[in-house]
């Protein structure tokens, strides 16, 4: 079974990296929803398009595993006012 790393941009242009060891089509991630919602007022939540991208492919999970972090850390992912993910930490937080 593929296993994929992708990236998830939200309508604001924050990002998130994630990884999916069964490559469902309807994944999108574990990001803290709670810390996603306070940059979207009552509004803006009614209506809004993701978008899910695959950035690797393999059928490693070791591979994906290390992927996954190197990619979080390239897109500076991980820094909060860039992306939603909470590790590895950022050293701006």
């Amino acid at each position: 079974m593929m296993k994929i790393v992708y990236k998830i941009t939200y309508p604001n242009g924050k990002i998130y990296i994630g990884k999916d060891l069964t490559d469902s089509i309807n994944y999108f991630g574990s990001a803290d929803s709670t810390v996603i919602a306070q940059d979207f007022t009552r509004e803006e939540r009614k209506h809004f398009t993701i978008t899910r991208e695959i950035l690797f492919e393999s059928d490693d999970t070791t591979e994906i595993n290390k992927k996954e972090c190197m990619l979080i850390k390239e897109f500076k992912s991980n820094n909060p006012a860039i992306g939603y993910n909470q590790w590895p930490k950022c050293k701006d937080r």
